[in-house]
């Protein structure tokens, strides 16, 4: 074939793409929102709040300790034993401050990772029942830009909201 018969051929093959791509059913969720706004992400969310309130209480708590004896060292400038032992004890709060924050935060984000992973895994098998349902090409999720004619985070809601 002569590079002029490739020439006059591909106006024909990209016009027979654009008549194929005409047919191809898109469709795009907004992971974001679904984390958000879904039932099933928002009892999640609950469930962790519940679970770490006794930390959480204990971490303010000695943040509260902490800033107690600040205030207290702030007033009493004088070298003294009393001052002395007050900056020891400061020093052993920020310590188990910092430790236990550390701890509360790996944990936090360990059993938030549990949860969402949960959330998704019945997102995404909704998606793909939906996509079979109704017949959809391709489904995108986490992209730059989307029309909204595409956007179809509303139903994975409902579905999910059952």
């Amino acid at each position: 074939m002569s590079f002029r018969n490739l020439l006059l051929m591909l106006p024909l093959t990209l016009a027979s793409f654009g008549a194929a791509a005409a047919d191809i059913k898109i469709g795009y969720v907004n992971t974001e929102r679904v984390y958000r706004e879904a039932a099933p992400a928002q009892n999640a969310q609950k469930k962790l709040e519940r679970e770490f309130a006794p930390r959480e209480a204990e971490l303010k708590k000695l943040a509260a300790r902490g800033k107690e004896l600040e205030g207290l060292l702030a007033r009493n400038k004088t070298p003294s034993p009393e001052r002395r032992q007050m900056e020891r004890e400061l020093e052993s709060v920020d310590r188990e401050y910092q430790a236990k924050a550390r701890d509360f935060r790996d944990d936090l984000n360990q059993r938030r990772n549990e949860e969402f992973a949960a959330v998704q895994e019945r997102a995404n098998r909704i998606i793909r029942q939906m996509a079979e349902r109704e017949q959809y090409d391709l489904i995108l999720q986490d992209v730059v830009y989307v029309s909204r004619t595409l956007d179809i985070t509303d139903k994975v809601l409902k579905e999910l909201g059952k």
